[in-house]
């Protein structure tokens, strides 16, 4: 048997792990053969780790054979021991009237905190995704905060949006979603992301040519793409669960495995297509070797997509000045 992996995971009795956890557990992350070792945080207070103690039992009930061990804990620095990877879910929500550098000074301070205990107690090859929101911005701090961890060992999630548009699209195709590839998300993970349509491809053949429809692309899919999540409150009452759920499987997944297939997530930019270096934004990416991933290179982006990608670049650049400040502070 393989040496088990240990994977942190925040936020742990949240609704987003509820359906989380037992997939790792079961080998959709990392494999049908590789063992784990979950290692789950929470806030502490009684009734989220109340809940803790129900989804520990739970995992227990299930008997998963990969599982091998779970520690709970309310402290990141026994959270995040040893761990070779840190799923870091756990985030304050926007509440009513809150502005944005509210949120991202009150998360900022959560994410500080989980980057120092990573730094000071994790694996030495730790890799950390991230899901909380503002997820771009926060896995900025978290790397700022753990200087002993590669940048390039950081990344935070655009998956859910890819398999947004990769939905949007085959419907309006008629095609099944593993028909639709290449369907790339560009820049922040927030409303002024770009969803590239025009180097998405359908049965491998670009997407505009399979649907001719610009007008569609840059009046409803785009928007629908962005918005997605906001809809999802609208409706539902809540915020995505089990599709955050699945698109953080996915994008771990695909960190994991090398391979040719090129998947969307934000990553420290290297000053590739003209986003400045030193931000987390997103990029098609392709694997290399487990938690090993190259920017691909070679993309045409015209002139459309350009204007819509420098907005979201520049959101996380105003990002990134309202938490240096509270970092200098």
């Amino acid at each position: 048997m393989k040496k088990p992996i240990r994977v942190a995971v925040t936020g742990a009795a949240g609704q987003i792990c509820y359906s989380l956890i037992p997939r790792i557990a079961s080998g959709e992350m990392f494999g049908a053969d590789q063992p784990v070792i979950l290692q789950l945080l929470e806030v502490p207070f009684e009734k989220p780790q109340q809940a803790l103690k129900g989804v520990a039992m739970e995992l227990e009930d299930c008997a998963f054979p990969l599982l091998q061990g779970v520690v709970l804990a309310d402290d990141p620095m026994v959270a995040f021991k040893d761990v070779d990877w840190a799923l870091l879910v756990g985030s304050k929500p926007r509440g009513p009237g809150m502005e944005r550098k509210d949120l991202l000074t009150d998360n900022g301070k959560i994410f500080v905190g989980q980057g120092k205990a990573i730094d000071a107690v994790a694996a030495e090859n730790v890799h950390v995704a991230v899901v909380g929101n503002p997820c771009n911005t926060n896995a900025w701090i978290c790397a700022q905060s753990a200087p002993r961890v590669p940048k390039k060992n950081f990344s935070a999630m655009t998956r859910l949006d890819q398999n947004r548009a990769m939905s949007q699209l085959a419907a309006k195709a008629g095609v099944h979603a593993n028909d639709v590839t290449q369907a790339i998300i560009w820049g922040n993970h927030s409303a002024t992301q770009y969803p590239d349509y025009y180097n998405a491809k359908i049965g491998g053949k670009p997407a505009h040519s399979v649907i001719g429809d610009e007008t569609w692309a840059k009046s409803t899919f785009i928007p629908t793409v962005q918005k997605r999540g906001a809809a999802i409150i609208d409706v539902a009452g809540a915020s995505s669960r089990f599709s955050a759920a699945n698109g953080l499987i996915d994008h771990v997944r695909s960190l994991f495995t090398p391979g040719s297939i090129i998947h969307s997530a934000a990553v420290w930019s290297d000053g590739s297509y003209g986003i400045p270096a030193d931000i987390m934004a997103s990029f098609p990416v392709r694997t290399k070797a487990p938690g090993e991933w190259e920017i691909v290179q070679g993309f045409e982006l015209n002139a459309f997509a350009v204007e819509k990608i420098a907005a979201s670049v520049k959101e996380l650049q105003e990002e990134i000045a309202v938490v240096k400040e509270m970092l200098a502070a």
